[in-house]
């Protein structure tokens, strides 16, 4: 018999379909509550994760990484962003000891106008 995780009765627990995960769904006659006792997993594993974020490293292009593994080129977009987010901001440098620049023109309708 199922327990009920919220309040912990083991009677009048009832049957009221299922996931979307083909998981047993139930609800509790005491408390009201809906559960899953066992739920399924969902998503992608952690190993293809890892696997779409090393070959983006390595260059390859979202969509690229979403035909090549057979996944949607969001779902590997959305990773490379989570996984972008835990990484520590890069530390600047207090001083900088040389500035190099060089000269930059732009042109705006054509070249006899020129403008800075």
């Amino acid at each position: 018999m199922m327990k009920c995780p919220s309040c912990g009765a083991q009677t009048r627990q009832h049957k009221i379909g299922f996931t979307k995960a083909k998981s047993q769904r139930y609800k509790c006659q005491y408390c009201e509550k809906k559960y899953t006792p066992e739920p399924k997993p969902r998503g992608y594993p952690d190993s293809l994760r890892k696997q779409a974020i090393k070959m983006y490293l390595d260059g390859i292009n979202f969509r690229r990484i979403g035909r090549l593994l057979n996944i949607h080129h969001q779902s590997v977009i959305n990773w490379v962003n989570a996984y972008a987010e835990e990484l520590p901001d890069a530390s600047l440098p207090e001083e900088v000891d040389d500035v190099e620049m060089d000269e930059l023109y732009t042109f705006i309708g054509s070249k006899k106008t020129e403008s800075m």
